[in-house]
């Protein structure tokens, strides 16, 4: 079969969906930095110090939140390398991508808020927003493999999207234990963070459990 080449009105299309992309996510961590100026600002002009142990729940939450966007946009960045054109419905999954990624300032503020008081239901309430990324990273994997992939590392990325689609159903599982044992959601989370730091390296070990090499 004859290969198909990739137009630069095609390669143009997809170089503006990475770099709005990149300006939502860039602009989605700057909103977390707001949440700490604005408790500069409620501030009686104590010792800092003072201050900071007063706040270190607002920066427990902002240290979680920025890890959590930058792990979106790595594994974002990771989806759409797989491709080499974009198309409207790309456009479209990408966009309830970044819905999610730019909503994350606020349950990041409901936690830093809530911690204490309400601590099970300020978890859950940022638990359900990974439950909501967990979903449109798959939606936005699924539809590059099935749509868009490039032939080279498309087994690689069939797992990187099985990795999506577990993920779904465990960050629901860890939203129901939220309002059951905060510690265990909390090490469900940390396990949570810890595969999807590195994607790569977790889909390269469900592609080699299965003895298959990347194509």
């Amino acid at each position: 079969m004859k290969k198909r080449i990739v137009t630069k009105a095609e390669s143009k299309e997809l170089l503006r969906l990475v770099t709005f992309s990149d300006g939502v996510f860039a602009i989605a961590i700057t909103l977390l930095i707001l949440e700490l100026i604005q408790v500069l600002h409620n501030d009686t002009k104590g010792p800092l110090s003072q201050l900071l142990l007063d706040n270190w729940k607002s920066l427990v939450a902002f240290i979680i939140g920025f890890l959590t966007i930058l792990i979106c946009w790595i594994n974002h960045h990771l989806v759409i390398s797989y491709t080499h054109k974009a198309n409207t419905n790309l456009f479209w999954i990408n966009g309830f991508v970044l819905l999610v990624v730019t909503f994350t300032p606020f349950p990041t503020a409901i936690l830093a808020e809530y911690l204490q008081e309400e601590t099970h239901h300020a978890l859950a309430f940022f638990g359900f927003n990974y439950f909501m990324m967990s979903l449109a990273s798959y939606l936005i994997s699924a539809y590059v493999l099935n749509r868009l992939v490039r032939k080279t590392g498309s087994d690689l990325l069939y797992y990187h999207t099985l990795l999506y689609k577990y993920s779904i159903v465990y960050t629901l599982i860890a939203f129901f234990i939220c309002f059951v044992s905060v510690p265990l959601a909390i090490l469900l989370y940390l396990i949570l963070f810890i595969v999807f730091a590195s994607p790569k390296r977790f889909a390269m070990m469900l592609l080699r459990r299965n003895g298959q090499r990347v194509k």
